[in-house]
């Protein structure tokens, strides 16, 4: 492993192999122009080629449990009535192993390198894709085998804690955003991509064999394999070209301060109601679009259903950007507020919708919900920062603390709290499929859970205005906090 010398302090030479960097200093212009920006956007290349995969692995239960039962596999089978309980299981278990697995994953970084993490983190993908290649063509195999594979999917989902952070890294303070942006919507894009092609390689599969069971286990598989030489590809790519810096230092302390500040929670909050709804809804609208709209597969290329729900991942991750901008004009607090509003009237047209058994509203409402989520998840991101800077300036305002230092704490805080906050709200993405999947159980409907979401939506914006846009209840907790655009 070669190791870069820098000899003057602002020079950096650029090499293509990928090796560990002693001296890193993005904010230096010189250094910056000389070849370090070179080597940040190499880096940001293949991490978001990886991190794409991580998503594309993570959700790729929610496209195959649809096609499961006519593979032959009883407990999804269209005269099983717990089928479509058992399609939510499997499809929330990724959901909740990938929250869980996104705190360590961001620790990961400082402790084994950029390089060799996301170059693990690639590799770990070929365990849950090439098991379930090889289980699906059991036709004995029980559900739980398949639950122990999708929740090794999980790790997917932990790809993009491990790939912000060490994004994060590589960046100067003015470019961040934009390069931290572009590695969240390559991966939320993933989502949207595996949706798409996953049942088209199924129908494509049943297409070339026969349309039986066989022939269904036959495209799963083709869908699924797929995705082996562009994981290869990834994990070459990193061992090969990626860099890992030497100075990439965890910050205990800034975590542990992160975790007793009361807005990293109510943030929190905020989140799991933008993209727990994402990434939750992403998982669980094939299967729903299965279950309540049955009589589309009847209709040729619609059998294909991902050819629908694909849109709702791929709309709202094009909107995640434009949460962000709008905020920077408008507040991101405004925004949020207005999303959950929102938010509540769509799941309210939902509801209608199944009630009346009208499809074209049930997917419009359904792709705007999706839009919403991706708007609040870019305004949500964009008040973390200034909610802690503008908690540093009361501190040291009040403290008499020099401010310089006081910002430098707070960016390090809210790092911290990303981290955290990021896998609170992909942990809501399972609750919200478990609340799918109880209201379906219990009430044989699904409207319960979807009014259940409506209160959920209002009680969050009372959230967001109680604590950030009350003026005389948030100016006096966060100080100038109304004057941040946030």
């Amino acid at each position: 492993m070669a190791t870069v010398v820098d000899a003057p302090h602002t020079t950096f030479s650029y090499r293509k192999r990928g090796r560990w960097i002693d001296h890193w200093e993005p904010d230096n212009k010189e250094f910056w122009e000389d070849g370090g920006k070179q080597t940040a956007r190499k880096n940001l290349i293949f991490s978001v080629f990886a991190e794409n995969l991580g998503f594309s692995v993570w959700v790729l239960w929610a496209s195959v449990v649809t096609a499961m039962g006519s593979a032959g596999f009883a407990f999804l089978g269209k005269n099983n009535p717990d089928a479509v309980n058992n399609a939510l299981l499997l499809t929330s278990t990724p959901t909740l192993v990938g929250a869980a697995l996104r705190v360590p994953y961001t620790f990961a970084i400082p402790r084994f390198g950029g390089r060799a993490f996301t170059a693990f983190s690639a590799a770990m993908l070929l365990v849950p894709t090439l098991g379930l290649a090889y289980f699906i063509n059991q036709p004995s195999t029980p559900m739980w085998v398949f639950m122990v594979l999708a929740a090794i999917a999980g790790v997917g989902g932990g790809n993009f804690s491990s790939s912000m952070a060490n994004i994060n890294f590589f960046f100067p303070e003015g470019k961040k955003g934009a390069a931290l942006g572009i590695n969240a919507a390559g991966g939320n894009l993933g989502v949207a991509q595996t949706q798409l092609f996953v049942p088209l390689i199924i129908t494509l599969g049943t297409h070339i064999m026969a349309k039986d069971a066989g022939g269904y286990r036959f495209g799963i598989t083709l869908a699924v394999l797929v995705w082996i030489p562009f994981i290869l590809v990834a994990l070459a790519g990193a061992l090969r070209y990626m860099d890992s810096l030497s100075g990439a230092k965890s910050d205990g302390t800034s975590y542990k301060l992160a975790l007793k500040n009361r807005h990293t929670w109510v943030m929190a909050i905020l989140y799991v109601g933008t993209f727990g709804s994402f990434i939750g809804f992403s998982f669980a609208f094939p299967t729903l679009l299965k279950a309540n709209f049955p009589d589309l597969a009847k209709i040729g290329w619609m059998s294909t259903l991902g050819n629908l729900a694909f849109l709702g991942a791929l709309v709202g991750s094009m909107s995640r950007p434009f949460g962000g901008w709008i905020s920077d004009k408008l507040g991101g607090a405004k925004i949020t507020l207005y999303v959950f509003g929102a938010m509540a009237i769509a799941t309210a047209l939902i509801v209608a919708s199944l009630s009346a058994k009208n499809f074209p509203l049930y997917l419009i409402s359904f792709l705007l919900l999706f839009v919403l989520s991706g708007v609040g998840n870019g305004s949500t991101y964009r008040m973390i920062p200034m909610i802690f800077t503008a908690e540093a300036r009361r501190h040291a305002s009040e403290t008499g603390q020099d401010i310089g230092t006081a910002l430098i704490s707070a960016k390090r805080q809210a790092g911290a709290a990303i981290g955290v906050i990021g896998a609170i709200g992909a942990a809501g993405g399972w609750v919200l499929q478990q609340a799918l999947r109880l209201s379906n159980t219990h009430y044989h409907s699904m409207n319960p859970a979807f009014w259940g979401y409506v209160v959920a939506y209002l009680g969050m914006g009372a959230i967001c205005w109680w604590f950030y846009l009350r003026s005389s209840f948030a100016v006096g907790r966060v100080p100038s906090l109304a004057h941040a655009n946030v």
